[in-house]
């Protein structure tokens, strides 16, 4: 049975770095594994009031149904004033409510952050994980996957070289062992 990975990338912008490495771990799954983006640019800043019968914005319930039918999540974020962004933090609130009915509770997760900075958004995948304990989403801890100055990975045609996907194998491998010792 192919296991679905929740791929979340807070960057919305079109050419977005976090998009690009999102769209290299897709090609790397094994078979058995395969990815489903969850869009999240569209979701309505979460307000309680809003979450109940008749009120409850289509969008929100269109990613929360999507999420239920995912078995792990992969969140690629950018790093912004030292943190994550706030499409990721809305998504995080939105499928973590209503209270009861989280979408995330023992989904197997993956953090990558990516930046143009040599720090590749450290803070932006700490604060996210701290943000996982929480919703309990147990998180692969190694290898790190913090993707810094983006822009020397890439080669003339716009796609990583080959080291860098030698290192993206190398997570994604590590997270599939993971994932089958949680869900096996």
């Amino acid at each position: 049975m192919t296991k679905k990975i929740g791929f979340i990338v807070g960057s919305l912008r079109k050419d977005s770095y976090n998009k690009k490495i999102a769209e290299t771990f897709e090609t790397l799954l094994p078979d058995g594994f395969e990815a489903e983006f969850l869009e999240i640019g569209n979701l309505p800043l979460y307000n309680e009031d809003l979450d109940v019968e008749g009120k409850v914005p289509e969008e929100w319930t269109t990613f929360r149904e999507a999420a239920k039918t995912i078995d792990g999540v992969f969140f690629f974020t950018p790093e912004y004033n030292r943190s994550i962004p706030a499409s990721i933090k809305n998504a995080l609130d939105v499928g973590s409510r209503p209270y009861g009915a989280s979408i995330w509770t023992q989904k197997p997760g993956l953090v990558v952050s990516g930046s143009m900075g040599p720090i590749a958004g450290f803070g932006a995948n700490h604060h996210l994980r701290q943000s996982l304990v929480f919703l309990d989403v147990p998180v692969l801890q190694q290898p790190e996957a913090y993707i810094g100055t983006f822009q020397n990975l890439v080669g003339e045609d716009g796609k990583f070289v080959e080291p860098t996907v030698e290192f993206f194998q190398t997570i994604v491998d590590a997270y599939v062992v993971f994932f089958n010792k949680l869900t096996a």
